[in-house]
């Protein structure tokens, strides 16, 4: 796999974490996920534990089947009982955070996309003396709301490996595709690309859970501004809206984008998209259980505290033949 020069060796030290394969899965509100075949973990003996994971994910958004599939393999070998619920509005992540919080869980995995909605809560959950783990957004508010530490990759390098991967390709004018406004990470992502691409980058909001209406607005602006010669999408899913936008509109643009999953793979194997940025979420889930437990059962803390960056790495069509059996699982 070829790493950016911004992002060089970052994720090396986190290799012997890619286990075997979990299960991929959807879910929303309340749902609950049992470890393995049900029957509780199998690799260890220590009690019983219950851990809950909160997270920003709208409908339809297969990155957090990978989080999910991550962290029921780490419950399955650790004895723990997961629970998995989420919200795209932040006051409905809080109030599911508090949820767990009245029940008593022994640990909280969290997404801080939108910070200061998750502030009061975490502070509840650190009174009530549940351990939080935090994982893929917001990494720079963890420690101040106390969380144990963060799993995931630092957006704003990631942001700037893709755009100097752009200047490598020769493009001028990029347009950004921001799926959920007021996410802190994908803000930093694109600012990334701004950061170090020679170009210009303009963004564009849209609605990454109403597919029609996200395709049309990239269409609309392909339409209206003829020199774009690449689009960047902050989520696999807004990867495949942008594909048919340019296909539709006959822009010559390259589709680029954040995160893998089995359509990204098959798109840079066909020559659809021209690179992908991989942030290893099965990794995100995995360590973040596995931190919980740790700390439960052995008072361990990750990384001493600081982030454990999961990412990132650029990836092209040269590296489908190693990724297509994984992404088929469910499991990058």
């Amino acid at each position: 796999m070829r790493a950016s020069r911004t992002a060089r060796g970052v994720t090396a030290c986190l290799a012997v974490a890619a286990l075997a394969a979990g299960c991929s899965g959807s879910g929303g509100k309340g749902d609950e996920d049992r470890s393995g075949d049900g029957s509780g973990g199998k690799g260890v003996h220590t009690p019983r534990l219950k851990i809950a994971m909160v997270t920003h994910s709208g409908e339809g958004d297969t990155f957090w089947d990978i989080v999910r599939s991550g962290a029921r393999q780490a419950a399955s070998k650790d004895n723990v009982q997961f629970l998995y619920a989420n919200d795209k509005e932040a006051k409905g992540q809080a109030e599911l955070v508090q949820s767990f919080v009245d029940k008593k869980v022994d640990g909280i995995v969290v997404t801080l996309a939108k910070p200061e909605a998750m502030r009061s809560v975490l502070a509840r959950a650190k009174a009530a003396g549940i351990p939080v783990v935090t994982i893929n957004s917001g990494g720079e508010f963890s420690a101040g709301f106390g969380a144990l530490g963060h799993i995931g990759q630092d957006e704003s390098v990631a942001g700037e490996a893709v755009g100097e991967e752009l200047n490598t390709r020769g493009k001028k004018k990029v347009l950004c595709v921001i799926h959920e406004q007021g996410n802190v990470s994908l803000e930093q992502r694109c600012a990334g690309v701004r950061k170090t691409f020679d170009g210009s980058v303009e963004n564009l909001d849209v609605e990454g859970t109403n597919a029609p209406g996200a395709q049309s607005s990239i269409s609309a602006k392909l339409q209206a501004t003829k020199d774009i010669d690449a689009v960047v999408t902050l989520g696999a899913p807004i990867a495949a809206y942008s594909v048919k936008a340019r296909d539709e509109t006959g822009s010559k643009a390259e589709v680029d984008t954040f995160d893998l999953n089995a359509e990204v793979v098959k798109r840079l194997k066909a020559k659809e998209v021209g690179f992908a940025v991989d942030q290893q979420p099965y990794l995100q889930g995995y360590l973040a259980v596995d931190e919980l437990w740790l700390y439960r059962t052995n008072a361990n803390v990750l990384g001493g505290g600081k982030p454990v960056l999961t990412g990132p790495a650029i990836v092209t069509g040269k590296d489908v033949p190693k990724l297509e059996k994984y992404t088929a699982r469910g499991t990058r």
